[in-house]
Formats: structure tokens, sequence, C-alpha cells
């Protein structure tokens, strides 16, 4: 997905926010802005907004000398996860299709975007996506080719969602390489994060070998790269994945909650929407 002039105030309303995670100094918050405004102008629009994610939170990273400043928020979100994961089992044991209801929860655990929203309510967020409709719903697809598959790819986004991926890929029952992010970037997840959510425990977990707050490909390992060309099934979480990976021929199943106006309507569906959308299958 490339970016669009509407996504260029929404980089500075996350610079503001991370450089106040990072730092009480207002000066050097100020300073960070300049860079970055500096910075923008010469980016094009034909970049994916991943990309130019990572310009911004790297020079966060920098400026501040906080190499992971969301840490305490990515901690709290993985504790209340596996906080409410008991309950959610049961959930998933006694729906009629235990598939699709981890699906729905998995989808539900993509509000956990600290890039997008200051504060979350996953409890809140888990009632209304359980009862909510998919604007785009591939599911029966999405069952089929679970079933013919071998092994997965699973992409994940964010810490503490991870907890709600490890749900859908114990329901899956299938072997699962789960992906995470080389470097902390935002909340999303790392190898650690995915190791705290218990992720270690039902699939293999591996880097995608960038720093961007999604899977922008000229930025991943030629390792990672290999695995999505040798892919027979991609699950990818999230808005991040989306934009990097939506002009892609691998075959993949977007998972995501549509929580910013542009992707929704670049997707084909309306900002609060959540969709399970077949791509290349």
């Amino acid at each position: 997905m490339k970016t669009y002039l509407d996504c260029i105030p929404c980089f500075f309303t996350q610079a503001l926010r991370a450089g106040r995670i990072a730092t009480n100094d207002e000066m050097l918050i100020k300073r960070m802005l300049d860079d970055i405004g500096l910075r923008l102008k010469d980016i094009s629009l034909d970049c994916t907004p991943p990309e130019i994610g990572r310009t911004i939170y790297g020079r966060i990273r920098e400026m501040t000398g906080q190499p992971d400043p969301y840490r305490a928020i990515k901690d709290r979100s993985t504790a209340k996860g596996l906080e409410l994961y008991p309950e959610l089992k049961k959930v998933i044991a006694q729906s009629e299709d235990p598939l699709l209801t981890a699906v729905r929860l998995a989808v539900a655990g993509n509000i956990i975007d600290f890039g997008v929203f200051e504060s979350v309510d996953i409890d809140d967020t888990i009632q209304t996506v359980m009862k909510q409709k998919f604007a785009i719903g591939d599911y029966p697809l999405f069952r089929e080719r679970i079933e013919a598959a071998q092994q997965i790819l699973y992409i994940g986004d964010n810490a503490g969602e991870t907890v709600f991926d490890r749900m859908l890929i114990e329901e899956i029952g299938k072997p699962v390489v789960y992906a995470v992010r080389a470097e902390p970037v935002i909340n999303d997840a790392t190898h650690d994060d995915a190791v705290a959510a218990g992720i270690d425990g039902v699939a293999t977990i591996v880097s995608s070998g960038t720093d961007a707050p999604g899977a922008v490909l000229p930025t991943c390992s030629d390792e990672f790269i290999e695995r999505l060309e040798q892919a027979e099934l991609i699950i990818s979480k999230g808005q991040g994945n989306y934009e990097g990976l939506s002009q892609t021929p691998y075959p993949i199943f977007f998972l995501l909650m549509a929580k910013c106006r542009i992707i929704a309507s670049d997707i084909g569906v309306t900002q609060g929407d959540i969709i399970l959308k077949a791509h290349n299958l």
C-alpha cells in the first residue's frame, strides 16, 4: 500500500505520542519533530507507511537514547492477554465453531496497537468483535486452506496481541512459523514478546529481519524473504503487515481490524470493520 497525503499528519501525531513516552524533555521532543519534518519532506508517497514509520521511530530511539520506549506498555499488554487466556480458551472450546471463534479473538487482539491509540479496552473490544460481522469474511476458504496446509507462516503484529495469536495457532493445530520484528518499534512484538506470550510452545519463532512496523520487504532478511517465497500459506496480522504486503504475490490471509480510515478505504471497507481477506489464493 502506498502512502497517502492524509498519512502525513498522522506521522507527526505518532511521533509526538512516542516522544512523550520516551522522554519528558519537551525541547528534545520539539527537536525530534523538527528533524522528522525535514526528513518527511523528502520521502516519496510511493513508499509504504511502515517504511516511513521505520524512519520516524528510528530517529526517536536515536535522539532519546531509549532503545525500546514502549517496553512497559508491551509488558502490560502481554500480562493482560495472559490474564484473559484461560477464560477465552473456554469460550473457544465451548463454541459451535472453535476455529472461527479463535479467528475472531485474534482479530480482537489487533486492537492492541499503540501506533494508533493512546489506550485500548481489550475487554470491550472482545465483546464487540465476537458479535460483529466481517466486512470481508473469507472464512470458508480460510478453513479449507488451513486444513490442506502442511505448514503455515504466521506474521505477528503487536505485543499482547501475541497471546490472541497463540490461541488461534493452538486451534489451527498445524506446524506454524511465527515471524516477529527484529528490533523494537512501537509496541510491535519481538522475539522476547512472543516468548512471554507462550508462542514458543506452539510455534517456531523467527525474525523478519526488519525494525519497521510492518513487513517492509526491502528491509527484511534474505531468510525471511525465502520463507515468504516458499510458504504455501501465510497469515498476516494487522495493519502494518497489510501495508507492507498488500501488493505482493504471496498466498496470504490478511487478518485485521481496520483502525485507520485510510487503510479501510484502501481495502474497501469502513473504519472499525473486521477483515479476513484472501490474497492470491
